[in-house]
């Protein structure tokens, strides 16, 4: 039997109604609906995840309108975290988006913004980004697609396909590299970037990631402990911006010796290794 559906001339010869159809053939209302034989009138289809997006700030009022302008729609809430901004940065947040959520961090460092944010967000998914302008806001969805389809920890690389920087140093990008390779030795991963901050995850998974770190050695946390836990990591490719205006808090050198420390302590043999006895716990920054 040939069940492919086909569009054929009516019969001339054939006669017809008064509404103009042919005989035997049942008028259609444009109300009339084919019946779907594996679907209920009253299913609907599983509700959209909501999205909180988390942006740090300190002194960023120059950059924020055009971080703002580039949100898309499928950004639930957006929570400002400001770090004792001396400038209008939490004014211009809240002229350029009157339902931005502003909230102040409890101490110093991107770490401690972070960390206050998440746990403000009530998103099912966290959204990370600077402010600066450096990070691409309309990359979102990519990030949100792998979310959808079953990945927990969803991290932005520069250095894949599609991806790309227009502000790394040479020295950002040596030190990149080197703390990457540290990090795919460590934790048995095949990560292509680590020291970018755009990220998403679910976040149900936050009391997993266990975060602590106060300064830019976060994301590293992150990513080490979502290894760690088992999470499921997607790639996707960003591209770097240059900072808008203004001038970076991040050091290279003093940050990414943080970041070493960070991947040292964090590694899985590390973490399940008995204390010596008569050795207090760590407390280094």
């Amino acid at each position: 039997m040939n069940h492919t559906s086909r569009l054929t001339e009516p019969d001339a010869t054939a006669p017809a109604a008064h509404n103009g159809a042919p005989t035997g053939t049942p008028a259609r209302r444009t109300t009339d609906r084919p019946a779907h034989p594996l679907r209920r009138a009253d299913d609907r289809p599983p509700p959209r995840a909501t999205v909180s997006l988390v942006v740090p700030a300190r002194n960023e009022a120059r950059n924020i309108p055009w971080v703002f302008e580039q949100i898309p729609d499928c950004v639930d809430e957006v929570i400002l975290v400001d770090g004792d901004s001396h400038d209008a940065t939490v004014h211009m947040a809240r002229h350029c988006l009157p339902a931005v959520r502003h909230v102040d961090q409890s101490g110093p460092g991107k770490g401690n913004a972070l960390r206050t944010g998440f746990l403000a967000a009530s998103g099912d998914y966290i959204v990370m980004i600077d402010a600066d302008g450096s990070m691409l806001p309309g990359e979102i969805p990519h990030f949100l697609h792998f979310l959808d389809h079953g990945y927990d920890f969803v991290k932005g690389s520069r250095f894949i396909a599609g991806g790309g920087s227009l502000d790394i140093t040479r020295i950002r990008r040596w030190g990149n590299q080197a703390l990457l390779t540290a990090v795919n030795h460590l934790y048995g991963a095949s990560l292509t970037d680590l020291c970018y901050g755009f990220c998403a995850f679910r976040r149900s998974f936050l009391e997993d990631l266990d975060l602590h770190s106060t300064g830019f050695e976060i994301e590293t946390e992150m990513i080490a402990h979502a290894l760690c836990s088992g999470l499921r990591i997607a790639e996707v490719p960003s591209l770097e911006l240059p900072r808008r205006s203004g001038r970076s808090n991040l050091h290279a050198v003093s940050d990414g010796r943080r970041v070493l420390r960070t991947l040292l302590s964090e590694r899985p043999s590390a973490r399940s290794a008995p204390v010596p006895r008569g050795f207090p716990p760590s407390t280094a920054p």
